[in-house]
């Protein structure tokens, strides 16, 4: 059972601080108030070693859709949720799934709900997780949201591959493009030094340059490392500093094709949560809170956000999302119908699947157009080189 520190007031002026052992927050003020004291604060206490052994580590997209399907199959059997995550904590095949299980199990035997105790770590399961968790038991349909988690978290895993899958090929090609030109740099251009220094005219400026790049990257290769790990800090601030990120997803939003991408597939998560937490009977207005989270693009955020201020006005979702002038007509088409004729559920999972279908197109689209780029990029690459080497020669030979 668990212990709970706390301060309270005596005869309504001496304060004092104790603990007292209770099943919940709501008894532990309850017992307090027995004593005759007035509670002011309760915490939950957890020593150094309990509190170790209570860390749950963060899960992947990946162990979370395990946990959520396996824990699904379990309740949906009608087997107890204590008797659920302790089976799980003994038969899980991941290590990190047992223990998760362990922690939960305990927690929901002290007397805490299954949301209640998920609640307790937002930064591993997520507020989406948490919220749609605590409507599915409040409404006792825990089994049917926990399907509905499980397919939204699946969909989200498949989006995030295929964009990591679009953007993979360009990136590999990159790095392998850089690769190559620091050995044409470092170890090429310096075999074939001697033999241009022989030659009474001056080289080609291009292939001069290229000499003078080998140079110093050979005397200066401690740049190198120096270079990838300031690009890669630079990134990271990049992304967590507020002013740095909003222009930067201003800008991405004006590129061609990536500006879909990105769109479309915010759209996307956005739209999913939104038709999940709907159907789990969230409210609306917690509904795009929810699904707002979601968002990866600040400018987008920003507005949808302003959004859902105007429907806390009394303004439909329709007409609240068309001021923000960023969503596709078709949407709000769907939006606007489904509110006319009680079916918004339905509306929105028909937006989802419009979605789903617009973003494989743009992915297709991406893809075929990235094919001819890299080949233009590595043709290019290996043009510079050769003329760089084979200039000197072919001006020895005229002469």
């Amino acid at each position: 059972m668990p212990i709970y520190s706390y301060e309270a007031l005596k005869s309504g002026k001496v304060k004092i601080k104790g603990e007292v052992t209770a099943t919940s927050l709501k008894d532990a003020r309850d017992v307090i108030r027995k004593m005759g004291l007035v509670p002011i604060k309760i915490n939950e206490f957890i020593d150094s070693k309990a509190k170790k052994a209570n860390t749950i580590k963060s899960l992947s997209l990946t162990e979370k859709i395990d946990f959520i399907s396996t824990l699904q199959i379990l309740l949906q059997s009608g087997i107890p949720a204590v008797e659920s995550l302790m089976f799980m904590e003994q038969e899980a095949a991941r290590k990190k799934i047992k223990e998760l299980s362990r922690i939960l199990k305990t927690q929901v035997m002290a007397g805490s709900t299954f949301a209640d105790t998920l609640a307790r770590y937002p930064n591993v399961f997520g507020h989406i997780f948490i919220g749609l968790i605590k409507a599915g038991e409040e409404s006792g349909e825990l089994e049917k949201t926990m399907g509905r988690i499980k397919d939204l978290l699946t969909k989200q895993a498949n989006l995030k591959s295929k964009v990591i899958g679009t953007l993979m090929y360009p990136m590999f090609v990159i790095v392998l493009a850089v690769i190559i030109v620091l050995i044409m740099l470092l170890f090429v251009f310096p075999a074939f030094k001697e033999m241009f220094e022989q030659q009474d005219k001056a080289l080609p400026w291009i292939t001069q340059t290229m000499i003078n790049a080998g140079d110093f990257l050979k005397e200066y290769w401690y740049l190198i490392p120096f270079f990838i790990i300031a690009f890669v800090a630079f990134i990271i601030v990049i992304n967590k500093w507020k002013p740095a990120k909003m222009v930067v997803d201003r800008l991405v939003l004006k590129i061609p094709l990536l500006n879909n991408l990105i769109l479309y597939s915010n759209y996307s998560n956005f739209m999913s949560v939104l038709s999940v937490s709907y159907e789990a009977g969230i409210p609306v207005v917690d509904c795009l809170h929810l699904a707002i989270i979601t968002l990866t693009n600040t400018m987008m955020r920003g507005k949808l956000s302003g959004a859902v201020i105007k429907v806390q006005q009394g303004l439909q979702v329709s007409q609240a999302l068309r001021a923000t002038k960023i969503v596709p007509r078709m949407l709000l088409f769907m939006i606007s119908t489904g509110e006319q004729t009680g079916r918004l559920g339905d509306m929105l999972e028909r937006g989802v699947n419009f979605l789903d279908k617009t973003l494989d197109g743009i992915v297709d689209a991406i893809t075929k157009m990235i094919e001819p780029i890299m080949l233009i990029v590595i043709g290019s690459i290996v043009l510079v080189m050769a003329l760089s080497l084979y200039l000197p020669l072919f001006q020895s030979y005229l002469s």
